[in-house]
């Protein structure tokens, strides 16, 4: 009976975050509100609050479904000495363009975090966990890109923490771009290239030239009266 409540709940829960997305979508954050929610998902405002303390915490529970498999993969990056974490780590940034391309949630979700997301009203708290899970993913693909590093498959030159920032201003950017006009362009057909080309200058980064050795004064005077 225990673990048939538990069942019971943990569907609830389900069904509420699958409303909270289609009304998120439809309304917007901020303008959505949790007594709407509560009636898409058939259950009183009670069973949200059982669940989620408030509007932040469920748009965050939203992207976790989303965010949590891609981490998975990315993590996959630092865990393992004998793999290959560039291999590993490109391969996961072409896998989230992908799952965008192909997945009806997953662009569902993209579109409403990068345009469907004002923070303001009671929707002001859904800024710092949409911070807090960016920082969290540049942290993940960060120790990736160190683990690249120090298996020399990427030049010392590379600063692992300005890479992962322009891996996930890259990715964030490509995904925003096309949710907003899906038409434009197909993700699916262009996703693996697209990443192909970033990689690749990560590979190509040159160590910084070194400085012009100082003159003496006078070498200096030397050149002067030549």
């Amino acid at each position: 009976m225990a673990r048939r409540t538990k069942e019971e709940a943990q569907e609830t829960r389900s069904r509420i975050i699958d409303a909270a997305e289609q009304v998120f979508h439809e309304k917007g954050v901020a303008h959505a509100s949790l007594e709407e929610i509560a009636v898409a998902a058939q259950v009183t405002r009670g069973a949200i609050y059982w669940h989620f303390k408030d509007k932040a915490e469920l748009f965050d529970a939203m992207m976790q479904r989303v965010v949590l498999p891609v981490q998975d993969m990315l993590e996959s990056t630092g865990c393992c000495a004998e793999a290959n974490p560039l291999e590993l780590l490109r391969r996961a940034t072409i896998d989230v363009l992908l799952r965008t391309a192909r997945d009806p949630r997953t662009q569902r979700v993209f579109d409403i975090a990068y345009h469907k997301c004002e923070y303001v009203g009671d929707a002001a708290a859904v800024r710092e966990r949409h911070v807090e899970s960016q920082q969290e993913c540049t942290k993940t693909i960060e120790a990736g890109f160190r683990a690249c590093v120090a298996a020399g498959q990427l030049p010392a030159s590379v600063n692992p923490r300005e890479a992962a920032i322009g891996t996930l201003s890259f990715v964030s950017g490509l995904i925003a771009s096309w949710v907003l006009a899906p038409k434009s362009f197909s993700l699916e057909r262009h996703a693996e290239s697209l990443v192909n080309t970033f990689f690749r200058g990560l590979a190509a980064v040159a160590k910084p030239a070194s400085p012009a050795p100082k003159r003496s004064k006078t070498h200096a005077k030397t050149l002067a009266r030549r």
